[in-house]
């Protein structure tokens, strides 16, 4: 798996869509960025609370202070050692075609969500990524490779579809990918918790200064994936418990 992919040449120059999209209309990347990381993609990412409504529920998370000391550790512990540079690498394999190492990344991403929970989530929004890019793009190059995945690419992959399709590179990818993760977990606390706004635009503000480290060291880690590692005993307890939790918010 190279370290380097390219954006894909359609994008970030023309987009053109029998399903929606603009017909030789420039998207900048920032744009882009922002439309991959808006709650208004049709993903579902909003209706998973990744752990958080079962930590509130423990007692473990009952204010801002312990909701930003959650969320860090899970930026730092979980994506930037598994989600991102899994991510990464995906960007790269679809830039290269390369349906083997897409399948390695499948397997691998499959195998490392620890409880039945995370896996739907993960096999839910990749297929619903996949579903958004087929009626935006439905003659997109890729999309025969990315059907060669089942029952569909995993979310990490998905993304990185998704950001290859409008022309981001792998770090732009990355940070839309984080950016995307936050903003929802954030909106979960606000809901769980629960959290006023100005909470929440506190927790925005003081974890998006980690994003460019965390998709750093996604990069640096892409093309190791021995040195990937998803292990977070306490978020897979917890997401266990969630599946069967009495009165819960989000999807489980």
């Amino acid at each position: 798996m190279g370290t380097e992919s390219k954006a894909s040449p359609r994008v970030g120059r023309e987009l053109t869509s029998g399903g929606g999209g603009w017909e030789g209309e420039i998207v900048p990347p920032q744009i882009a960025m922002m439309w991959l990381s808006s709650p208004a993609l049709p993903v579902g990412g909003f209706s998973y609370s990744e752990g958080l409504e079962a930590a509130v529920e423990a007692g473990l998370v009952t204010d801002d202070a312990q909701t930003l000391l959650w969320l860090r550790g899970q930026l730092q512990l979980t994506l930037a050692r598994s989600e991102l540079p899994a991510a990464c690498a995906a960007h790269a394999a679809w830039a290269a075609g390369d349906i083997a190492a897409l399948q390695t990344l499948q397997t691998w991403v499959l195998a490392t969500r620890e409880s039945a929970e995370l896996r739907l989530q993960t096999e839910q929004m990749g297929r619903s990524m996949l579903e958004w890019l087929r009626k935006l793009h439905p003659d997109h190059p890729l999309l025969p490779l990315a059907a060669q995945l089942s029952p569909a690419p995993a979310w990490p992959l998905a993304f990185a579809l998704g950001g290859h399709a409008l022309g981001l590179d792998a770090a732009q990818m990355a940070h839309a990918l984080a950016f995307s993760w936050l903003e929802n977990q954030v909106q979960a606390a606000m809901r769980v918790v629960p959290l006023g706004q100005s909470a929440g635009q506190r927790l925005l503000a003081a974890l998006s200064v980690d994003i460019p480290a965390a998709v750093q060291q996604a990069r640096n880690l892409q093309d190791r994936m021995d040195a990937w590692q998803s292990f977070s005993p306490l978020l897979a307890i917890l997401s266990s418990r969630h599946e069967t939790q009495y009165s819960r918010l989000f999807r489980s």
